[in-house]
């Protein structure tokens, strides 16, 4: 299963572009303009349903019950020989069940950092995915993730119930579920009233719950998303290391690696666009996948989500517009030799500034409080229980983001993000451990012809680790890449209203 999900994102990614070009604005500016304005442009407008939309009572209980045993059957088959605590792990029966059920005891796993921070909440946001196009809303659908995680946690495995688990399958894995839905959805909307086999198949590849119930009951279920189309900017870009080094501060050699990327980045719902409201989760998010071609062991090098919950517009100008309110984020970050993870609320805001007709400033800052995990790729000693294996360590998280993109007219685009986290011994099972990682990136891309571009990427990563008498552990990561782009659409082009 842990194959099949790494291939499953990276076909979704360059199916996703394969489909067409969707919108970079749906608004849809001339070719030769620098400011997006909202016309009737026919290539991308709202799908309107000519079916009322229905929500299944049963229907979604249906498909995750037998997602889950289906689950349990290819991890029997895949995994035989995984065994804890003298238990093959995924040999569950009536008994364990009811054992799990009487007892509740709850700890924090030792799976791997990629099975417990990306893999579950995948696994996450297929059972929303079943719940979301059966016709549910964001909350409903949250819950469903939620008690379908309950039931893998008492059913699906016989080693003891995670709580880690519970955070990020549900949560992390609805805000990932959500992002999908959307993006298949705009997907679908780029093929017309009648999409494609093209079209339908990226969209199934991209969100597999919703092209199932599509293919089963058509437009049924469908959960119409606002009519006005959202405003977006999107690229794919595929990569090559020119420069990377490691270095571990405890040790006195570096490490030179190199790297063939794939990535798929979106911003949907940007402010500005006119009639766009913001009235549903993640009516407003920003998307951000990276796939390292060349490592298998390590093919997710970060899956990063951040999106309006609760909230709405702030103050207008006419060269000024934004949004505020609650953000829920789901961040996975591996690279070489540390990885951080978080699923995290926080309150924040996002603006774009006209300065000047044809140059856009737009942003994001946030700060909150999440739940995360840390830790190095070396074995973690400190912990003085059976999780001393894991070589990670959970805690609450406190983190901030600033996020920065300028755009200059329809040639070029630069871009700065800084990203802290702080991985605090609390809610954790080793609360003298501690780990403070820090991520920058600064990206510059400039359009070649039509909506090809070039550019370059720097990313430095810093992790500064403290666990009890141990030693304290400094490390450090910085990459160069150079990079080729599809950009969607209108390319650069900023929102305005006309």
């Amino acid at each position: 299963m842990r194959v099949i999900v790494r291939h499953l994102i990276l076909g979704a990614l360059l199916a996703s572009a394969a489909a067409g070009h969707a919108p970079a604005q749906t608004g849809g500016s001339p070719p030769d303009s620098t400011i997006a304005t909202r016309t009737n442009d026919s290539l991308i407008v709202a799908r309107k349903s000519t079916v009322s939309a229905k929500s299944s009572k049963l229907l979604q209980a249906i498909e995750i019950t037998g997602f889950l045993a289906l689950s349990n059957v290819a991890a029997r088959i895949m995994y035989p020989n995984d065994v804890q605590d003298g238990k093959k792990v995924y040999s569950s029966t009536f008994a364990s069940t009811a054992d799990h059920l009487r007892t509740q005891h709850w700890v924090y796993d030792i799976d791997p950092f990629n099975t417990n921070q990306f893999q579950h909440p995948y696994q996450g946001s297929m059972m929303y995915g079943f719940a979301r196009s059966s016709g549910h809303g964001f909350w409903t659908s949250l819950v469903h993730a939620d008690v379908g995680s309950f039931i893998w946690k008492m059913a699906g495995e016989t080693d003891p119930p995670s709580i880690n688990d519970m955070i990020t399958t549900g949560q992390a894995g609805s805000l990932l579920g959500e992002a999908l839905y959307r993006m298949a959805d705009l997907v679908l909307k780029h093929g017309g009233e009648k999409p494609n086999g093209m079209h339908e198949y990226a969209a199934a590849l991209i969100s597999p719950p919703g092209g199932l119930n599509r293919r089963i009951f058509g437009d049924r279920f469908k959960d119409r998303l606002p009519d006005t189309a959202p405003s977006t900017i999107w690229q794919v870009r595929f990569g090559a290391t020119l420069d990377a080094l490691a270095r571990d501060v405890a040790t006195p050699k570096n490490v030179l690696r190199g790297d063939a990327t794939a990535e798929f980045a979106m911003s949907y719902g940007l402010p500005g666009q006119s009639g766009y409201t913001y009235t549903r989760p993640l009516d407003y998010f920003d998307f951000q996948g990276t796939f390292l071609l060349s490592s298998f062991s390590n093919f997710i090098e970060n899956i990063m989500i951040r999106g309006l919950l609760l909230g709405g517009k702030t103050a207008e100008t006419d060269n000024s517009h934004g949004i505020w309110g609650l953000y829920g984020s789901f961040d996975y970050i591996s690279p070489y030799l540390f990885r951080v993870s978080s699923t995290a609320l926080s309150l924040g805001t996002t603006r774009q500034v006209l300065l000047t007709p044809h140059v856009a400033l737009q942003g994001s800052a946030l700060g909150g409080v999440g739940y995360g995990a840390a830790g190095s790729t070396t074995v973690i000693a400190s912990t003085p229980t059976n999780a001393a294996i894991r070589d990670y360590h959970f805690g609450l998280t406190p983190q901030a983001l600033l996020a920065l993109r300028l755009i200059l007219g329809d040639r070029a685009m630069l871009d700065l993000t800084a990203r802290e986290y702080y991985v605090s011994g609390y809610g954790s099972d080793d609360t003298r451990g501690s780990e403070t990682i820090f991520r920058g990136n600064f990206g510059a891309t400039i359009r070649v012809y039509r909506s090809h571009a070039i550019g370059i990427q720097f990313v430095s990563s810093t992790r500064d680790a403290k666990y009890g008498l141990l030693p304290n552990r400094k490390l450090s990561e910085g990459t160069v890449t150079i990079v080729y782009s599809i950009l969607g659409g209108n390319r650069f082009s900023a929102v305005a209203e006309k």
